[in-house]
C-alpha cells in the first residue's frame, strides 16, 4: 500500500526540532577555534547555555543555579524554624490553662452546692494543684516531665496533653527518618518495639560490614522491608536514604538558637524514653555520619519566614533544603556535562521546573550526542576532536567568511568547468572536429540504436558519436603563514586568523581535493601544523615574529609540490626574529637591521622559486606597512590591509579568483 502522511500544527509538543551534534559544535566554534580546547568549549557552553533548533534557549549552569537560590530563599521565607519550639510551648500552655478552667468550675461547683466540707476539701485539693503548675519548670522537657506525673482533674485536658506526647513522638520519629514509611508513624508500644528491631538489625549489619562480613540484606529487607517504601536495592542505597534523612533533622537542630535546641534536645530524650530505643537510634546516627560524611550534618539555615512549623514538617524542610544544596553541589562540581547525568531529573523538575529540569537534561547530553556523532572521541581522558568534528568546524568556519560575502560576489569566482583535459565529468556531448577523442561508448551505441531502431550488427554514423566532457585541470600549492605572537590575542586578532586558517583547509579539502595546503605557524620560532592540529592550536606566550624562519619553512614545503605556488601570509607585526648561522635565533624589538635583511633574503629566494606571497596585513603599524611595501617590491605579490571583520572575506576571495584565473588561462591552452 502507498505510504500515507498526516501533518498537523505544531504545538510545541512533538519531537525532531530540539537539539543535534551539528548544532551543539555549531555554537562551541568560536569558543573552540579561540582556546583550541572542546573539554574547555564545553564548560563554558555547560555555563552559559546554548539555544535549540528552534532558536529556544537552553539555560546554562549559572542560570539553574540562580534559580535554586531563588528556590531555597522562598523556601526559608516562608517558615520558622523556632516556630516548632514555640507551638510545642503553646500546646503545653493550652493543656495547663485548660486544666486551670477545669479546676476553676469543680471549685465553684463545690463552692455552689452548700456543702462547706465539700466546699473546703475541693478547694484544698485544687489549691494544690494550682500549685503544682505554677511550679512546672520554664523547659519544655521539665514541663512534659512534671505534667506527665501531674493528677489531671480535666479529662480532656489529659487527652489532650497525652495526644499531644504522641503527637511528638510521632513528629521525633519522621524527623529522624523522614516519614520513611507510615509504619514511622504509630508510636504503640508494640509498633516502637519493632522499630526497635529494625534500628538494632540494621545496626548489626554495619557492624558486620565494618568486620568484614557479608551482611544479609536481603533478609534485612523480607523483614523490614515495610519500613522503606522506597524499596532500597543494596545496603549503600538504603545507608545514603537514612543518612540525609537523619543529616535533615540534624540541620533543623543546627538552625535553632542554643537555647531553643538545648530543650528540644532534652524534650527528645524525655519522649524517646525507652533507653534501648534511644541507644539504637544513636548507634545508627554514628554508623550513617561515618559512612556519609558528605550528607551535610553541620548545615544549618536562618529562616526568615513566621509560619510555624511541628518537627516533622522541620525535617521535610531540611530534606527539601538538603535537596537543593545536593543539587547544586553536583551543578557546581560538574567539569563535563556527563556528568550531569548522575541528577535526579524528577527532582529537578520539583526544583526547576519542567523547564529547568528539560534544560538540565540536555546539557547532560552535549558531551554523549557530539561522541554518538562521531565528532570527539576521549584519549587519554579527554575529549578531542575526531577528523569528521575537525571537518565540521572548519566548513562551520567557511561557512560563517562565505556569509558576509555578498551573493553577486561569489557568484563571479565561477570558472568554465569544460574543456580539454582528462578528468571526467561523467557528462557526454556529440562528437565535435577538434574534441579529444574520449568516446562515451555506452552514449554512442544507443545513439546508433535509436536511430536505426535495434537490430545486429549495430552500424555506427558519425553523428552517433559522444564524447565524455572533462574538467579543467588546476592546481594551486599554497602554505599559510599563521602568526601566533602573542600580539595577536592581545589586538583580537587571534580568533579571525584561526578561522581563516580552518576555513581554507575546509575548502580546499572539499572543493579542490587536489590542491595542496600547508600551514606553518610562527612567533619567536616556525613549526609545521597539521590540518588535525588546527582546532587546537594556540598563540605561543613569547616574544618575536620569525618570518624568515616561516618563509623558509613554507619555501621547502613547496618545493616539494607542484602547480602554482603561493604563500598565503596573515600577521599583525612587523619581523623582530630571525634565525642565525648557528640555527640559534636573535630577538630584537624594534626590528634591527640584521633581521629585516634576513627576512628579506628569503622572500628573495622565494621569488626565485616562483613563489607568490600574498600578506594581510592586520592593525598594520607603520613600520609593517614599510617593511611589506619592500616585500611586494621583491616579490611582486599583493598586500591587504585588513581588519579581524574582512579578514576572511579577502582571504576567501583572493583565492578563489587565482583559482578563476588559473582555470581561464588553462581553458585557453591548445588540448
Amino acid at each position: 500500500m502507498p505510504s500515507r502522511f498526516r501533518y498537523s500544527r505544531w504545538d510545541g509538543t512533538q519531537t525532531g526540532f530540539d537539539l543535534n551534534a551539528d548544532d551543539i559544535l555549531a555554537q562551541a566554534t568560536d569558543d573552540l577555534v579561540y582556546h583550541g580546547d572542546v573539554n574547555a568549549a564545553l564548560r563554558r557552553m555547560l555555563q552559559e547555555g546554548l539555544k535549540d533548533r528552534l532558536g529556544d534557549h537552553i539555560a546554562g549552569i549559572r542560570e539553574l543555579l540562580e534559580k535554586l537560590r531563588q528556590r531555597r530563599r522562598e523556601e526559608l521565607a516562608n517558615h520558622d524554624l523556632g516556630g516548632v519550639y514555640d507551638d510545642i510551648a503553646n500546646e503545653l500552655r493550652e493543656v495547663v490553662n485548660q486544666e486551670r478552667a477545669e479546676l476553676d468550675r469543680l471549685e465553684e461547683a463545690a463552692r455552689q452546692s452548700g456543702d462547706q466540707r465539700r466546699e473546703d476539701v475541693v478547694s484544698a485539693a485544687m489549691a494544690d494543684r494550682r500549685t503544682e503548675l505554677d511550679l512546672l519548670p520554664p523547659d519544655l522537657a521539665g514541663q512534659v516531665r512534671s505534667l506527665s506525673e501531674y493528677d489531671f482533674a480535666s479529662g480532656p485536658a489529659r487527652e489532650r496533653f497525652e495526644a499531644l506526647l504522641d503527637k511528638l513522638r510521632q513528629e521525633l520519629l519522621k524527623g529522624q527518618f523522614n516519614q520513611l514509611s507510615e509504619a514511622m508513624s504509630n508510636t504503640t508500644p508494640e509498633q516502637l518495639a519493632r522499630t526497635k528491631d529494625m534500628l538494632a538489625a540494621l545496626n548489626n549489619m554495619l557492624d558486620q560490614r565494618a568486620r568484614g562480613e557479608e551482611p544479609d540484606f536481603a533478609g534485612f529487607m523480607e523483614q523490614f522491608g515495610d519500613f522503606f517504601p522506597g524499596n532500597p536495592q543494596t545496603l549503600d542505597e538504603l545507608l545514603e536514604q537514612m543518612a540525609r534523612q537523619m543529616a535533615a533533622m540534624q540541620q533543623f537542630m543546627n538552625s535553632l538558637s542554643p537555647e531553643q535546641r538545648a530543650q528540644l534536645q532534652a524534650l527528645s530524650d524525655q519522649l524517646l524514653d525507652d533507653m534501648d530505643l534511644r541507644w539504637q537510634m544513636e548507634q545508627l546516627g554514628q554508623h550513617l555520619r561515618a559512612a556519609q560524611p558528605d550528607a551535610g550534618w553541620s548545615n544549618s539555615y536562618q529562616t526568615t519566614g513566621s509560619g510555624p512549623m511541628g518537627m516533622g514538617e522541620a525535617a521535610q524542610l531540611m530534606d527539601r533544603l538538603g535537596n537543593i544544596d545536593q543539587l547544586e553541589n553536583l551543578m557546581r562540581s560538574a567539569a563535563q556535562p556527563g556528568a550531569l547525568a548522575e541528577a535526579d531529573m524528577e527532582l529537578a523538575a520539583e526544583l526547576l521546573g519542567p523547564q529547568g529540569a528539560r534544560s538540565l537534561e540536555r546539557l547532560a547530553e552535549l558531551t554523549r550526542m557530539l561522541q554518538e556523532a562521531g565528532m570527539v572521541e576521549t584519549r587519554e581522558g579527554r575529549l578531542e576532536l575526531t577528523p569528521r568534528g575537525l571537518r565540521a568546524v572548519g566548513n562551520r568556519a567557511l561557512s560563517d567568511l562565505f556569509a558576509r560575502l555578498s551573493k553577486d560576489r561569489v557568484g563571479r569566482h565561477q570558472a568554465e568547468r569544460e574543456g580539454p583535459g582528462h578528468e571526467r565529468t561523467f557528462e557526454s556531448k556529440p562528437y565535435e572536429f577538434g574534441d579529444p577523442f574520449h568516446l562515451d561508448i555506452e552514449r554512442t551505441i544507443r545513439n546508433a540504436v535509436g536511430r536505426t531502431g535495434g537490430g545486429t550488427p549495430v552500424h555506427l554514423d558519425p553523428e552517433d558519436f559522444a564524447v565524455e566532457r572533462t574538467e579543467v585541470l588546476t592546481r594551486t600549492s599554497t602554505v599559510l603563514l599563521l602568526d601566533l605572537s602573542l600580539s595577536m590575542p592581545m589586538r583580537d586578532n587571534f580568533l579571525a586568523a584561526k578561522k581563516v586558517a580552518l576555513a581554507l583547509h575546509a575548502l580546499i579539502s572539499s572543493r579542490y581535493p587536489r590542491d595542496y595546503l600547508g600551514i606553518v605557524g610562527f612567533s619567536q620560532v616556525a613549526r609545521p601544523l597539521r590540518p588535525e592540529q588546527l582546532p587546537e592550536v594556540s598563540w605561543d606566550f613569547v616574544m618575536g615574529t620569525n618570518m624568515q624562519h616561516a618563509l623558509l619553512l613554507a619555501r621547502r614545503q613547496l618545493a616539494r609540490q607542484s602547480g602554482t605556488k603561493q604563500i598565503v601570509m596573515i600577521t599583525d607585526g612587523e619581523p623582530t626574529a630571525h634565525l642565525e648561522a648557528d640555527g640559534g635565533v636573535f630577538v630584537a624589538y624594534p626590528p634591527v637591521r640584521e633581521t629585516i635583511r634576513a627576512t628579506l633574503a628569503e622572500v628573495a629566494r622565494c621569488t626565485a622559486d616562483g613563489i607568490r606571497i600574498n600578506t594581510f596585513m592586520l592593525d598594520a603599524t607603520d613600520h609593517l606597512q614599510a617593511f611589506v611595501e619592500r616585500m611586494t617590491r621583491i616579490n611582486r605579490g599583493r598586500a591587504f590591509f585588513t581588519t579581524p571583520e574582512t579578514l576572511g572575506s579577502y582571504v576567501l576571495v583572493d583565492f578563489l579568483e587565482n583559482k578563476r584565473a588559473q582555470r581561464a588561462a588553462e581553458g585557453r591552452r591548445p588540448a
